[in-house]
């Protein structure tokens, strides 16, 4: 049986996301070579080929058996090009689909997962009529290529259209409607080759100006039933898309309990980094076997885990690692405002105890925001 498991794992981007992927996967014997197509590649480690141009990617088939992706933003030619040579998961409808945001709300319509109300607008005039129409505030999003925060921009007054047309940039736009949620959450689930799907416990997430702070799972206060109908949400994207490895789908719950879709990720996730050290089997770990065709491990939470974000400036390491059950992974990046450093996994025996300790981390962490839970209160 060990001759027919793939062992020589291509990775399509070469992030922080990647490097993560072959730390996990090394303990499985495994190994990688990743393929750059932005030029500026930042996993260091395994073998990187740098390929902006396109030009090697020969090279890169003839070194591996199996291929996924840490990045959804590639060119979907060059995905179902190697689709041609050699087996690709998730495929690329997958990333079809998340890279165009028109797609993605047909999708999530089609198989009757509830969305914010929206609107596609072509021109600065039809945005400021889908402001008034949807009621501000509302946030416009560019149809492609978004991300952190980036091709967005909120409106308060449908007269400021034409200025938010400007600034985004691009000549397609979903408008949303604001959503009056209790919190950010997101699933994490993972598909195998042969459709077995495992959930992830749910995540309430803090993201300050687009950009993810905080991840804390599992949550003391959610319904079963709520996290249910997610699980089933995400089922059903899974088994549309005959999906392999691990997806992602970002919700908005609101007050009285349902869940609404915002976007997902064909690909391991910010918001499941928790899961290196607060759950049985991590997401990295569980997608690379799925992609390999092996048994998928456990999802279960270990303890109360919370996720920091370490982004533009490092924090102090050791004063970070001197707090009881606290894990600092790096990712042997320069500083630069807005870039994603590092993060810190919080561990603790309650909720109450893991706030304390978020917040001693957050105190050592530059320009870190507050740690604002939902459930602070029931604490």
């Amino acid at each position: 049986m060990s001759s027919v498991i793939p062992a020589n794992i291509g990775v399509l981007g070469a992030g922080q996301l990647g490097r993560m992927l072959a730390l996990s996967g090394y303990p499985l014997g495994n190994r990688f070579t990743f393929l750059d197509t932005t030029g500026s590649p930042s996993a260091g480690i395994g073998e990187v080929i740098v390929d902006p141009d396109n030009q090697h990617l020969a090279a890169f088939l003839d070194r591996v058996e199996v291929v996924t992706y840490e990045f959804e933003h590639l060119p979907v030619a060059l995905v179902r090009e190697i689709e041609q040579h050699k087996p690709v998961y998730p495929g690329s409808r997958a990333i079809e689909v998340c890279q165009n945001r028109v797609e993605e709300k047909a999708l999530f319509d089609r198989l009757g997962i509830p969305t914010p109300a929206y609107r596609v607008v072509e021109s600065a005039d039809q945005l400021e009529a889908a402001a008034r129409e949807l009621g501000c505030p509302v946030v416009a999003k560019s149809v492609t290529e978004g991300y952190d925060g980036k091709g967005q921009a909120v409106l308060k007054q449908p007269e400021q259209a034409q200025e938010a047309w400007q600034s985004i940039g691009h000549s397609r736009l979903i408008v949303e409607a604001f959503v009056d949620f209790v919190r950010e959450v997101s699933m994490i689930a993972v598909r195998g080759r042969d459709g077995q799907v495992v959930f992830y416990p749910m995540a309430e997430n803090q993201h300050v100006d687009g950009i993810l702070r905080y991840s804390v799972a599992p949550l003391p206060d959610l319904d079963e039933r709520v996290q249910q109908t997610a699980d089933g949400y995400i089922r059903a994207l899974l088994d549309e898309l005959d999906y392999v490895g691990v997806l992602a789908l970002e919700l908005f719950q609101t007050r009285d309990g349902s869940l609404l879709a915002n976007e997902m990720a064909p690909r391991v996730h910010n918001s499941g980094h928790w899961t290196m050290d607060g759950a049985v089997t991590s997401q990295f770990e569980n997608h690379l076997r799925a992609v390999q065709g092996l048994p998928l491990g456990s999802t279960e939470a270990t303890a109360p885990t919370c996720m920091v974000n370490v982004i533009g400036r490092e924090g102090d390491s050791a004063a970070l690692l001197a707090i009881g059950n606290t894990h600092l992974h790096r990712y042997d990046k320069a500083e630069r405002p807005g870039r994603k450093l590092a993060h810190v996994n919080v561990v603790a025996e309650t909720h109450a105890e893991l706030l304390d300790k978020v917040r001693a981390c957050q105190a050592l962490l530059p320009e870190a925001p507050p740690v604002a839970w939902s459930f602070e209160s029931t604490l």
